[in-house]
């Protein structure tokens, strides 16, 4: 017994410095913070929390370190529970001016190092299972960011990377002038580097948990890190859920999980991160989904840059930067005209077409304002209303996308087969993310024009037969 207390005491009396390195890319899975940290399950159920007899934390050959099944489990079943006290919540320290809005999860990343540097943390064994280092961009070489090729998420991660080091000037700021006792780090050093593993950390793990009743009827949203919870890998198909409910002995809330499905032995637990695109998915918990359905590449709606298009698809003098006032009135009430508009469209995805590119263009190429006004806006805007304008402006639309996404496959410097030639001599961790991520978004502008092909070869056999009846 003196002794179980005495591997306890030395897992709470911790002292590791704030730092974070790059990603090892020799290295099959990041390391975890300390070599061997403590046993994650048995501290949840000795806190009260609740796990199912067969699950295990394993390395699993496709997702990494993650939650497996030792056994069958039922559907339906309880997998964990934790109580109210488990959960790492964002409270204000009392140096409140270094909270900062513009990424949310830099305000529970800081009560994530506070605790990473508190000796004796309550929540160090969950803390030391973390990994030392993420997969995330922001962490990639110089080089390696470059080789996304994409300019919407090169200016994500740049974005990221500067807000990390103003933040840390603004942090040294508020901590330079406090008294060793008063300060919320321990007198640790916090540095962009540090701010960053605590921000992929919450970016990749945080779940936002319905918290308080807010006076419209609505629950507050609380992010929060979910002890082992967090450990579950994404599918689009999950085997579990969360589910949250008053506990019935003291009333605070559980936050659980329960099978889905059955979850035969060996499977991995699985929840569904979200309907997320692959670039959200690099940013925040560094991986690419291949064959993503939700994944999309963004355009920026710009008339001279549809000109170019439908002069490269022959469709014929449709003035795109030049609109009528009647089209222009109706690109004012898809967003797309006027004060303050939103330019961002995008292609692939659910949709296929962004139906405000879509509606933009079906009436730009039409030169009739009475047909045109046949039809309300979400008609205009939806892929599945066939052919609404005609036949020959269905496809003069569909044409001028195919030429778009030809100009968009331009802008990658390399092709999919140099790409996947690269892959095969053997690269860092971060370029073959780099690279994977670029072949999708390569792949998804492919899967797009061939879809439309197909599309426009279908309405023109029709306009044939129209034509020859």
């Amino acid at each position: 017994m003196a002794a179980s207390k005495m591997v306890m005491a030395s897992s709470l009396t911790h002292f590791r410095r704030l730092t974070c390195a790059a990603t090892d890319s020799s290295a099959s899975y990041p390391a975890r913070l300390v070599p061997q940290p403590p046993d994650l399950i048995k501290w949840v159920r000795r806190q009260g929390g609740f796990v199912h007899h067969s699950l295990k934390i394993a390395q699993d050959s496709t997702n990494g370190l993650g939650l497996l099944a030792s056994d069958e489990i039922p559907k339906g079943s309880d997998l964990i529970a934790l109580p109210h006290h488990i959960p790492l919540r964002f409270s204000p320290l009392e140096s409140d001016g270094i909270w900062t809005e513009e990424l949310w999860a830099m305000k529970l990343g800081l009560r994530f190092l506070q605790e990473r540097a508190k000796v004796g943390s309550f929540w160090w064994p969950y803390i030391s299972n973390l990994p030392e280092a993420y997969s995330v961009p922001i962490f990639f070489a110089g080089e390696d960011i470059k080789n996304l090729q994409y300019a919407p998420l090169l200016y994500q991660v740049n974005k990221r990377c500067r807000f990390l080091l103003d933040f840390e000037q603004e942090v040294r700021r508020a901590l330079e002038d406090l008294k060793a006792n008063d300060h919320p780090f321990n007198g640790e050093d916090v540095d962009a580097s540090s701010l960053g593993w605590a921000m992929s950390a919450v970016s990749s793990r945080a779940f936002r948990v319905h918290g308080k009743t807010l006076p419209d009827g609505t629950k507050e949203d609380v992010p929060m890190m979910l002890p082992l919870i967090d450990m579950c890998n994404h599918s689009f198909e999950p085997n579990a859920r969360i589910v949250q409910e008053q506990g019935a002995e003291n009333g605070k809330m559980l936050v659980k999980v329960v099978a889905e499905t059955e979850i035969k032995q060996n499977d991995p637990l699985a929840l569904n991160y979200g309907c997320l695109n692959n670039d959200l998915f690099l940013l925040d918990y560094g991986f690419v989904i291949p064959s993503n359905p939700y994944d999309c590449i963004e355009l920026r709606y710009d008339g001279a840059l549809l000109d170019a298009a439908s002069m490269a698809a022959g469709v014929s003098s449709p003035s795109f930067s030049s609109p009528s006032p009647w089209q222009q009135l109706i690109l004012k009430q898809l967003g797309l005209d006027g004060e303050a508009p939103n330019l961002k469209v995008t292609l692939g995805g659910p949709e296929l077409v962004d139906g405000r590119l879509l509606a933009a263009l079906r009436v730009l190429v039409a030169n009739n304002l009475q047909a045109v006004e046949k039809h309300d806006l979400e008609t205009l805007k939806s892929l599945s209303a066939e052919a609404p304008l005609g036949v020959t402006n269905e496809i003069a639309a569909f044409r001028t996308v195919i030429a778009l996404c030809v100009i968009a496959l331009g802008h990658f410097p390399t092709k999919i087969m140099e790409d996947e030639s690269l892959l095969k001599e053997g690269v860092s961790g971060s370029l073959e993310l780099a690279v994977t991520f670029r072949i999708q978004k390569k792949s998804l502008i492919i899967d797009v024009i061939k879809d439309l092909t197909r599309r426009v070869k279908l309405l023109s056999s029709k306009e044939t037969v129209t034509a020859q009846e």
